[in-house]
């Protein structure tokens, strides 16, 4: 389980300055692509590799750039989404900081792939030093001739420009993502038509993750069928999870997909902290239903998560132990989402600030009888009703910790008090 790929050369002095990068063998997958590839064969091999979205969704990466449109008389946009505002998510801030060349490197193959000459790094407002150092690479990879006209002769163009925002949590979603870069508000587009068809100025745009992105160069230097080999079935690869909460050592780990949940927090993370016991984990940011401490055995990759009916996401591993009051953690997260709803859905918009306003009352000893399944009829009225998957991310969390903790829930309510030591 020691296979690392994106994180095996964080350890090494100025990563971030392009001279070190390229002696580590940066750059030479882009070389291979632009000399003995075609963009269609770029997509085929990113096919064949399996690997998926980063970002969440764990959408087939080559699957989505191939619905392109040929000739479309448009131009073709690419937009990496570091606009990693999920709560218990630290991953794609790590490659940004430590590796931001490996990035620019995955972003200019993916672009060359889809026929895309200009190319945005949105990246999250609150990044200031990130966006720093994003700058200072990509001025690096100019002056080099891997970025702007003529791309080391190859004939193929490509300006890159990063993108800061506005420190918004909805524009995460790709395609406020997209309105934002376009100068307007971060308000969610209606699907279809989809980005890939109709996204950034009307054109056909690609929207990928920045870890996503940074496992191109790799594949390409290493061959689909090396890639495919690492992780499970339908999951190939490694995955970056970030890991806070109670556990003896917290931070960014890469193993390869697969890897159960229980070994990940006991024989990487120390165990829990203080010797207490594990209570919950939430495996995939803060948007996702939420685990038991006996559900700890399970894979951690797409299809093993889902049918443990959470969801990976973001690979944000945020772990609790028995000191946790599920009530305030429930309500924390809640106030999150009803400050982050951009309020265009009836459902989102008063949805969240209803459930807020009941996990307060719940949460101070003033919940009244009947307030658990009036919960979880709003969540239940919430879920795939809205542009965006933001109302389904404020109710499922909320949804599963009633579910898992009711006695919890319910004791606050009877007894006006938290019953957690």
């Amino acid at each position: 389980m020691s296979i690392k790929i994106l994180t095996q050369n964080m350890h090494v002095p100025n990563l971030p300055q392009i001279g070190v990068y390229e002696s580590l063998g940066g750059y030479s997958g882009l070389k291979k692509a632009l000399r003995e590839l075609k963009p269609a064969e770029i997509i085929e091999i990113v096919k064949k590799s399996g690997l998926r979205g980063r970002g969440g969704a764990g959408f087939p990466t080559g699957l989505k750039w191939g619905f392109v449109p040929k000739d479309s008389g448009k131009p073709v946009y690419l937009c990496v989404n570091a606009d990693e505002s999920e709560p218990g998510t630290f991953k794609d801030r790590l490659i940004i900081e430590k590796d931001p060349h490996q990035l620019i490197e995955g972003t200019i193959l993916a672009a060359y792939a889809i026929g895309c000459h200009q190319a945005f790094i949105y990246i999250r407002g609150e990044f200031c030093y990130g966006a720093e150092v994003l700058n200072r690479a990509a001025r690096e990879a100019y002056e080099k001739g891997y970025l702007g006209k003529n791309i080391l002769g190859s004939g193929f163009d490509l300006d890159v420009i990063v993108h800061r925002g506005a420190g918004a949590y909805i524009c995460g979603e790709e395609t406020g993502l997209l309105e934002s870069i376009e100068g307007k508000r971060g308000h969610p587009r209606l699907k279809p038509p989809f980005p890939a068809v109709v996204g950034l100025y009307d054109s056909p745009t690609i929207i990928n993750n920045v870890e996503t992105l940074s496992n191109v160069p790799h594949i390409i230097n290493n061959g689909a069928e090396w890639y495919a080999a690492i992780g499970v079935e339908r999951n190939s690869g490694t995955r970056l999870f970030g890991v806070s909460g109670h556990v003896q050592k917290r931070g960014v780990f890469e193993f390869p997909m697969g890897i159960s949940l229980r070994e990940l927090i006991f024989d990487h993370c120390g165990g829990m902290r203080n010797g207490r016991k594990l209570k919950a984990v939430v495996p995939g940011g803060s948007s996702v239903p939420v685990l038991t401490a006996d559900q700890i055995d399970v894979s951690l990759d797409f299809d093993s998560i889902a049918k443990a009916e959470s969801m990976l996401g973001s690979a944000g591993v945020i772990v609790m132990d028995e000191s946790t009051c599920m009530v305030k953690a429930a309500l924390r997260i809640s106030k999150f989402y009803a400050e982050e709803s951009c309020g265009q859905c009836t459902q989102c918009r008063e949805g969240t600030e209803w459930i807020y306003r009941i996990l307060s009352r719940i949460e101070n000893g003033s919940g009244r009888s009947g307030e658990l399944e009036l919960l979880l009829d709003i969540c239940s009225n919430m879920k795939a009703l809205t542009i965006c998957p933001l109302s389904d991310a404020a109710a499922m969390p909320i949804e599963s910790y009633i579910k898992k903790f009711y006695d919890e829930f319910a004791a606050h309510i009877e007894e006006g008090r938290c019953v957690v030591a």
